[in-house]
């Protein structure tokens, strides 16, 4: 029986253990590596070449969704099962425009998360059914009302959907220029194309859009004022 590899990108300690002690109760699947932030499982995918990354959203340094774009980008094989308590529409679809193989809601059993690894191995993508109707339907809703893809100026990079996730965080620009090896006049340069293209014009404006968007979750950020 061939072994699927797999990279667990998830920031709660006692999650990731239990996952990586319920995937190794089978010889079918081996854990070869653990993140605590989507950075990070970004740079482990550069080095492990996971066969699938099984990926929550809400993460530090870099959400699930910059994640997802940057993995696939640099190993287009890796295939991104996501898990998360997260069940809306907008998560779902974002993530399945990132290039998630498959979605599976963490209030599941572990049995639900197994058989979506199986499938996933065997190259067909895995949505949990009612989360695969919602697409279906909101896929359709959207081409019967004819409505318009996203502006490709509001569109926004991989670098300042980076820099969009630190500063909502609360990082100033000289960690922000740290965390990302770029310089502080960079940062800011990015911050201003940020407010540009969203036409916002302050820091707490930036964080209320990555909290309404879901670059981030409320509770991880500091009061807004």
């Amino acid at each position: 029986m061939t072994t699927t590899t797999i990279l667990l990108a998830e920031d709660h300690t006692i999650v990731r253990e239990g996952l990586k002690t319920l995937l190794e109760l089978t010889s079918e699947f081996r854990v070869i590596g653990e993140a605590a932030s989507g950075r990070e499982a970004v740079a482990l995918c550069r080095s492990l070449k996971p066969d699938v990354v099984v990926m929550d959203i809400a993460m530090p340094l870099l959400n699930g969704f910059e994640a997802t774009r940057q993995i696939l980008a640099d190993c287009p094989t890796a295939r991104i099962l996501v898990l998360s308590a997260h069940s809306d529409d907008e998560y779902v679809a974002k993530m399945a425009t990132a290039g998630a193989f498959g979605y599976v809601i963490k209030q599941n059993t572990g049995q639900a998360l197994v058989h979506a690894l199986r499938e996933i191995a065997a190259g067909r993508p895995y949505f949990s059914p009612t989360i695969l109707k919602r697409l279906k339907d909101a896929s359709r809703k959207a081409r019967e009302a004819g409505v318009p893809a996203e502006h490709p100026k509001r569109r926004l990079t991989p670098r300042e959907a980076e820099v969009l996730q630190l500063v909502a965080e609360g990082a100033p620009n000289k960690q922000v220029a740290v965390t990302l090896g770029i310089s502080i006049k960079t940062v800011e340069k990015h911050r201003q194309h940020l407010m540009e293209k969203l036409d916002i014009h302050d820091t707490a404006g930036l964080t209320r859009h990555a909290i309404a968007t879901g670059v981030i979750e409320s509770s991880i950020q500091k009061t807004i004022t």
